[in-house]
Formats: structure tokens, sequence, C-alpha cells
């Protein structure tokens, strides 16, 4: 039988060559083809004993039995050996038999462009254990082609898997940054919406800080003659001025005395003490939104919740007096928990808000509880909004779902706060009935993992 020019010079070459040449996604089982000379199904025994021990055949585990340019089976060098070669006799006994009375009938026969993925499930399905067979490769019409080893078809695997789990891990990082870019987004977002309502947070001690600055001035000017009056006097006296001129600027100081309110200095130093509470408000805010909105996600630390609660109410602070929403706080003892304060600073603030926009009456109510269960300090924000529809409820964590109209939810803030506690290896659910309001239940560990992610 001739040798197809396509695997003419395949016999040559090692078969770790042929499947590192090709490892790309369209690699077939005919790269992985070798030219054996077949054998016929009446050669005897001892001749394909003989063929086993040719340099060209030391590598192969079995060789391909052709009978009119179609296998029909396969003799494997182990089978050959156990039933024959240490048998008593038994070259004497089988060696001029022919070969097709202890060939396999049913060899593993591969079509030339099937695929490396289906090649690996028909191996999978129809080889022996242990492995000591090679398999066939024919074409379309079912004609002898050459041989291909199973380890060739492992080794085509093995890179298929490695390039398809670095191109995994690139997919991942990528995803990781967009993730990271996305959550910032929507924290900027929230952020923006509530624009606002920190602006007012932020104009009304300032309102106090300007009227405070402006009545000091006022006193200080006051302060400041009759301050001038009394060095006028003090002037006359040491210059020698003579009796009139003295008389004039005594009287001066009079008249500034007698204009001038000593508790004025209680007052100014109550202004002041009004001014320093006020311009501490305003640090405290922007020290909240800085925490809100600043970028180093994964900087883990022990906080008190309470802490944490306190400063997203404060940023939200504006929406829940402008729909007058009663705010319960039932704190248990719970110690500082190990976690990333923006990013459970973030869950907080966007269930906080879900529960506001939810509540549409003017009896509004929102009720915060913690305590302690085992290693896990709870965290309950509860509402008694309108509360979420059954078929609605089960899908409230996952991204881009919102029953709020187009244009005014991105169906983000609830899957974020999701990946947030489930990263912070702890847990978040959900419970809620139409009309008589939801609860979100956070548990978090006390002692956060140390692989939380940066990015949520």
């Amino acid at each position: 039988m001739s040798i197809p020019a396509h695997l003419a010079t395949a016999d040559a070459s090692s078969a770790s060559t042929s499947t590192t040449s090709h490892t790309g996604a369209g690699l077939r089982v005919s790269a992985l083809a070798h030219w054996v000379e077949p054998i016929a199904p009446t050669m005897p025994i001892l001749s394909v004993g003989e063929r086993f021990l040719h340099a060209d055949c030391a590598s192969w585990l079995s060789l391909p039995v052709i009978d009119n340019r179609k296998p029909v089976g396969s003799i494997s060098r182990y089978e050959l050996m156990q039933r024959v070669y240490i048998k008593p006799f038994g070259r004497e006994l089988h060696g001029k038999r022919p070969i097709s009375g202890m060939m396999h009938a049913q060899p593993l026969v591969l079509a030339a462009d099937a695929t490396i993925d289906d090649a690996s499930r028909m191996i999978a399905a129809g080889i022996r254990q242990p492995i000591m067979e090679d398999f066939i490769v024919v074409d379309d019409k079912g004609h002898y082609l050459g041989a291909g080893k199973v380890l060739d078809v492992l080794g085509a695997m093995e890179s298929r898997l490695a390039q398809r789990s670095m191109e995994l891990e690139q997919a991942y990082r990528k995803l990781k940054s967009s993730q990271a870019q996305l959550i910032q987004s929507e924290k900027m977002a929230s952020l923006g919406q509530m624009v606002a309502g920190i602006a007012h947070e932020i104009n009304t001690p300032l309102g106090y800080v300007r009227n405070n600055v402006e009545m000091t001035q006022v006193a200080l000017g006051d302060m400041s003659g009759l301050i001038g009056s009394y060095q006028s006097v003090v002037d006359a006296l040491v210059a020698g001025a003579d009796e009139p001129e003295f008389a004039r600027r005594v009287a001066q100081l009079e008249g500034k005395r007698a204009g001038f309110d000593i508790g004025a200095l209680d007052d100014l130093r109550a202004l002041l003490e009004d001014t320093v509470f006020r311009v501490g408000q305003i640090a405290e805010l922007v020290g909240n939104l800085k925490d809100f909105s600043r970028l180093d996600q994964a900087r883990m630390e022990r906080i008190d919740v309470h802490k944490l609660i306190e400063s997203a109410l404060k940023i939200g602070g504006n929406l829940l007096r402008k729909k007058n929403i009663q705010i319960v706080r039932q704190f248990g003892k719970v110690p500082p928990i190990q976690c990333s304060p923006a990013q459970i600073n973030q869950v907080l603030l966007n269930l906080i808000t879900n529960a506001t926009q939810a509540i549409e009456h003017a009896q509004g109510r929102i009720t915060l509880r913690t305590h302690v269960v085992g290693h896990f300090a709870l965290i309950a924000v509860e509402d008694n909004g309108k509360g979420i529809a059954p078929q609605h409820l089960e899908h409230i964590f996952e991204p881009f779902f919102t029953t709020k109209p187009i244009g005014q939810g991105t169906g983000l803030g609830l899957s974020i706060c999701f990946q947030i506690v489930e990263q912070h290896r702890g847990r978040i659910r959900a419970a809620s009935a139409p009309g008589a309001g939801t609860r979100f239940l956070i548990a978090l560990p006390m002692q956060a993992s140390k692989n939380v992610d940066e990015s949520p």
C-alpha cells in the first residue's frame, strides 16, 4: 500500500513535534496522523511479532489491521505478548495462525477531519483500560490513512486547555477591571443624585458660620472703637495734654462705654463656639463623602458598624428629611469588625436609599438593627414601604434588574451590594411583602477573610 502524500513525512517526526506544531482551535485528527504500514488480516502471528520489533514500530502500542483499504481490527503489542510470547509453546501453537484470530475486531477509528475535541470524546468513550492501543485514522470514505497516538491527543488537549486557561485569565482580569470601573461609576452616579441634598447639608451650617462671622465683625468693630478711646485717654496722660483736651477725650471714652454692652463678650464667645461646631459639621460631612467616594476599596481595617451606619445616614440625610422619614435605631453590642469601610458604607447607603425610595406615604419609617450571632455581625435595614412583588424578589440581586421606570435606575445597586458582601465572605438576604415593607439582612464575619477582592 502506498503512503498518502500528506503523511509521507509524518512518520519520521515525533508525536511531540506534531502536537506542539498544531495547538490552534482548528486542529484536526489528520494533523496527528502518522503513516504506519498496515498488516493484512491473513498475516501470521509470528510475522506480526517481528513487525513490532522494527524500529519504525517501536513507539506504537498497536498496529492497524487493514483489509481492502478499510480497518478491520488492531493488534496490541501487550495482548500479543500476553497471549503468545509469554505462554509456554505459545509461538509453536499460534505462530502460523493468521492475526485475524487474535486481533481486536473493534478498533478505535477516528475520522481525519474530526476535531481534537471530538477525538478526545470518542477516545474517552471507546478506549480500553489499561490503554494498550493507538487509534486508526480514516478518510471520509472509511479508507485507511494512518495511525495516531492517544497520548498525542491528550497532549493537544492539554495545550488547548492551557491556551483557554490563559484566555480565561485575561478575560477575568478585564472583567475585574471593568467591574471596578462599573462599581465606581455607580458610586459616582449615587453621589450625583444626592448633589442637591449634599449642597443643602453643607449650606445649612455654612449659613450659620456666615451669620456668626458677620455678627462677630460688628462686635469686634464696637470693641475696636472702645479700645481706641481708652488708648486716646492714655496717650493724653502720657503727653501731658491740657485740661480741655483731656476732658474731651474722657468724654469720648464715656460715650463709647455707654454704648457698649459688656455682655457682648459672652455673646461673642458663644458665636465663636457655634461657628466651630458648624465648621465641624461641614468637615464631618465632607469626610463622609470622601470615605464614600474614595478609590482605595480594598483597605481593610477594624471599625464600628454603627459608625458606618451613621455615616450613610448623614450622606442620605437630605433625602430622608425631604420625605420626613423616621429613623429608628435598635443597636446591640457589636464589637468592631474587620472590613473594607468604603465598600460596606456603600452597601448601607444603597440599602437606605432604596428603602427611602420605596416609601411613598407620609408615615415613613426605616428601622436599623444590629446584633451579634456567633462569629457574625448582623445588620438589618427594614422599611415600611410598598414592598417587592414575589416574582421580582428572587431577581433583585441580578445585575441590571430593576423595577424602576427607564432612566430612573441602573439595576446595579443591589447587585453591587451582593458582590461586596459575598467578597467579605458574608451573606445578604431580603424578605418582603407587598404593601408591608422590605427587610434586608446582612451578615458579616467579625474577622474578614484575607482574600477580599480589591474591587468587588
